[in-house]
């Protein structure tokens, strides 16, 4: 079987980390489980968010958070793992692109730099052929449409707000259908809709450049549309989705990030941009795990940590 598991102990802190996830509030369709679901492979789809590079201008296994960086002040993917890594390590799985110490991989990632919801189906395609097929005991992450909502973003005002809506819905709904057409394949999925990107670096840098206080907002709306048909399409049962709702967390964390322990919601802590941002690179002050942007629209390792939370409490809720 390609992907196999590895055999092996984990740190007691990972495991502490699934107890606390079960006692966390969840949203996506499931209740709790009778048997845990132990997965065999694990299957990442997406765009950055959960990426892992191939190496070349970034090294092998560098994503785009903040990279933890060994003795000798080499990028060490294993130090600063980002979500799907925290939700693979519950389950003694490894990526094969951050192989660490390990020697049998069950995660894989497809996940790439620059993917829009339209360019998913290609990675699942190429999965589904790496690994002879999907079954009832694959569990698939997706997390797209970041990507997307930019590019909309930057057609307007040459298009109307009204269309711009119209078609982050219908994106919403073609990301729907790739969850939908995974768990017709046999695979269980976590997926997770869009943080509030109106709280980014992206869109606080719009409001600036533009001279227009009201880009922020409309950056948020056009991810909340494409949330909203994202939500309402795929398909409710918790026996096989489970659905991370990172706007609502983001929200909430935004509204009074100190009294959450964040020092700054808004801005990217990266001076060098990912994926070669690493913690050798920060801004002045900058904090990796107080900030919650590693760049102008990608998530710091505290932003990682709030979304691993969501989808493993998902994972071991949901009665897959």
């Amino acid at each position: 079987m390609p992907f196999p598991p590895r055999s092996r102990s984990w740190p007691r802190a990972l495991a502490a980390a699934a107890v606390a996830a079960v006692l966390l509030a969840g949203c996506g369709g499931g209740t709790s489980q009778f048997e845990p679901f132990k997965p065999q492979r694990l299957f990442a789809f997406g765009d950055e968010s959960s990426a892992l590079s191939a190496g070349g201008a970034a090294p092998r296994g560098s994503t785009w958070s903040v990279n933890g960086v060994d003795g000798n002040g080499a990028v060490d993917c294993t130090l600063r793992p980002i979500w799907t890594q925290q939700l693979a390590a519950i389950y003694g799985f490894v990526f094969a692109e951050c192989p660490g110490n390990a020697t049998v991989f069950a995660a894989r990632t497809y996940a790439a730099a620059g993917a829009k919801v339209l360019n998913l189906d290609a990675q699942i395609a190429t999965a589904r052929t790496d690994a002879g097929g999907f079954n009832d005991k694959d569990l698939a992450t997706y997390f797209a449409g970041t990507n997307d909502i930019v590019e909309l973003y930057e057609q307007y005002p040459a298009r109307s707000e009204a269309e711009l809506l119209a078609e982050a819905r219908a994106r919403g709904t073609a990301a729907a259908r790739q969850v939908n057409r995974l768990i017709e394949l046999g695979a269980k999925v976590i997926v997770s809709n869009l943080p509030d990107l109106a709280y980014s670096p992206y869109a606080q840098a719009q409001n600036a450049s533009s001279g227009d206080p009201g880009r922020a907002a409309l950056i948020g709306r056009l991810g909340a549309a494409f949330n909203e048909a994202l939500g309402v399409s795929i398909l409710i049962d918790g026996r096989f989705v489970g659905l991370v709702q990172l706007d609502q967390r983001t929200q909430v964390l935004g509204r009074a990030p100190t009294a959450y322990g964040y020092a700054n919601f808004t801005s990217a802590v990266c001076a060098t941009a990912p994926p070669q941002c690493t913690t050798a690179t920060l801004v002045t002050d900058g904090n990796a795990d107080t900030w919650f942007w590693a760049g102008d629209r990608w998530l710091a390792s505290s932003g990682h940590a709030q979304l691993a939370t969501l989808a493993i409490d998902r994972a071991v809720r949901n009665p897959f």
